[in-house]
């Protein structure tokens, strides 16, 4: 495949297996398609490979997920700050990561999911300030979600964060989430273009793979339809779990297979 000649079959068929399956889970719970894909994709490749095969399927799946959640342009007034703050963090965190391509992003971004599943055991992730003051909140939450999105690859934490403490129903909820998610990954996609040496073939080559992740979006948000408040926050919660373990995986085995 033109862009990706270094990459065997096999790790491609697992690419398409990994983003059909990233694809059906963003559908259901409204996010976790960059943090279930590109630890799982890197495992086989490298972490830069997987962040370009990531990108492009991850924008159709948040695009999806706006247009088939109902009515958006209320969530839009509310919090249309919540965009430009992630726009402003991953650009920032986009430079950082050419800059910095070997600094163990993921290892710290597992510590933050770490710490907010830790917090929401104690049952402090409602923090009443955030409910105070929403948007000054809103600010600070989306610029470190923006930052985590461009280093890392995945915003999601950050963002629950904040909007688990205002209580939102779960359409708010998912429509936020992919509001914001709309506006990180296209900057992303910019700064790699123009500064990270990323050709527009090599995106050209994962449009099959955003067809294919939006596919099972929608069978995923079909899902998502039929599960209760209590269930999608449990199960968000596993998902939040299951990838800070991945991504610790991830580095302790990228640190064992070094050369020395």
């Amino acid at each position: 495949m033109p862009g990706f000649e270094h990459l065997s079959w096999i790790t491609l068929g697992w690419a398409a297996l990994v983003l059909a399956f990233a694809g059906m889970v963003q559908g259901a719970l409204g996010l976790g398609f960059p943090m279930l894909a590109t630890p799982m994709i890197a495992a086989v490749t490298d972490m830069r490979t997987a962040v370009i095969l990531v990108l492009l399927p991850c924008v159709a799946t948040t695009v999806t997920n706006i247009v088939m959640s109902g009515r958006f342009l209320p969530t839009l007034r509310r919090y249309w700050f919540m965009p430009l703050c992630m726009f402003a963090g991953a650009g920032l965190g986009a430079r950082l990561f050419v800059a910095y391509p070997g600094f163990p992003y993921a290892l710290l971004l597992s510590g933050v999911i770490l710490l907010y599943l830790y917090l929401d055991h104690l049952g402090r992730v409602e923090w009443a300030f955030v409910a105070r003051h929403r948007v000054a909140a809103g600010i600070g939450f989306g610029l470190l979600a923006g930052f985590s999105e461009g280093t890392a690859n995945i915003a999601a934490p950050p963002l629950l964060m904040y909007l688990f403490s205002l209580s939102l129903d779960r359409m708010t909820f998912v429509q936020v989430l992919n509001l914001c998610f709309t506006v990180g990954k296209p900057t992303q996609m910019v700064i790699l273009t123009t500064e990270g040496g990323v050709t527009w073939t090599q995106w050209a080559v994962t449009l099959p793979f955003a067809v294919l992740a939006t596919a099972t979006a929608v069978y995923g948000i079909k899902i998502r339809d039929r599960i209760d408040a209590r269930s999608y926050r449990r199960w968000l919660l596993r998902l939040l779990f299951a990838i800070a373990l991945v991504l610790v995986i991830q580095y302790g085995y990228g640190i064992t297979t070094k050369p020395a």
